[in-house]
């Protein structure tokens, strides 16, 4: 019996790994979509967004929902949801980096914000991960209220 479970897990395995291939290739096509064709840039690690945020040189952006940012976000992070983009463009600094963010690894509002923000001559990326993965690797955050 622990064969057959054996077997089954591992089929299973095999056909999660063609789902994901699959699925990825779609998010590929979606996100070079997102960003006119070109390539997306690489994201930012906790590590150095931490060290950017540290020396200030950098804006950090959350674009979830003002409610989520509400309930934790990255301290000094500016909230603006993609529809609050086009308002916002005039008050950021053109020289800055600016750092996008949003709910994790699959959440793509960060990719949307960054095209967006590019498509304006700014210098964006993205976070890599998001606010779970910034609570996990350990600096603090900030809630509202």
């Amino acid at each position: 019996m622990l064969l057959t479970d054996m077997g089954q897990t591992l089929a299973l395995m095999d056909l999660l790994s063609i789902v994901a291939e699959r699925n990825l290739a779609q998010v590929e096509r979606i996100l070079r979509g997102l960003s006119s064709g070109e390539d997306a840039p690489e994201p930012v690690s906790r590590e150095d967004l931490a060290a950017r945020i540290a020396e200030g040189s950098v804006t950090v952006l959350d674009v979830r929902p003002a409610d989520e940012y509400a309930a934790g976000h990255i301290p000094g992070a500016l909230n603006a949801t993609l529809t609050e983009i086009e308002r916002i463009v005039p008050t950021l600094d053109p020289a800055a980096e600016i750092v996008a963010y949003c709910r994790g690894p699959y959440c793509i509002y960060a990719h949307q914000a960054v095209a967006a923000l590019r498509k304006h001559g700014f210098n964006a990326r993205r976070l890599g991960g998001g606010l779970p993965e910034w609570r996990e690797y350990g600096p603090q955050t900030t809630s509202v209220g």
